[in-house]
């Protein structure tokens, strides 16, 4: 489930698509995604104290499911550009947070190899 949140910034509904369809994307490649609950925030900065132009901020955290707790967020003075960057290092994330699990559950195999073989305590089942 996708919940997007405007933080000061008019709700858009070209921005809104656009976010689902990025999204969508995304929940294709990595379908563990599909019954997390997603939360994207769009934001736009814009200092009252300081002249310069507005910083548009695209934050998405994974509050459920396998990438539980993920959180990336990425801020350009485009919000269309941001949203883009974010894509991009979500799915390095994802891929990242992926390769980490396969390697603990290896490393966790072999630990579990060695200690079978230096005892011999145990007898194999010879089928005959």
């Amino acid at each position: 489930m996708i919940k997007i949140k405007f933080k000061n910034l008019d709700q858009s509904e070209m921005a809104r698509e656009a976010v689902t369809e990025r999204i969508n994307v995304i929940i294709e490649k990595f379908p563990d995604l599909q019954n997390s609950k997603i939360d994207v925030t769009l934001e736009m900065e814009n200092s009252p104290f300081k002249a310069g132009p507005d910083a548009f901020l695209v934050k998405v955290f994974v509050h459920t499911g396998r990438y539980k707790g993920i959180t990336v967020s990425k801020t350009n003075p485009n919000l269309y550009v941001a949203l883009a960057d974010l894509v991009d290092n979500m799915l390095e994330k994802l891929n990242r947070f992926g390769d980490k699990v396969r390697i603990k559950e290896r490393n966790k195999a072999r630990k579990l190899a060695q200690q079978k073989e230096p005892g011999a305590d145990y007898v194999e089942d010879e089928f005959i």
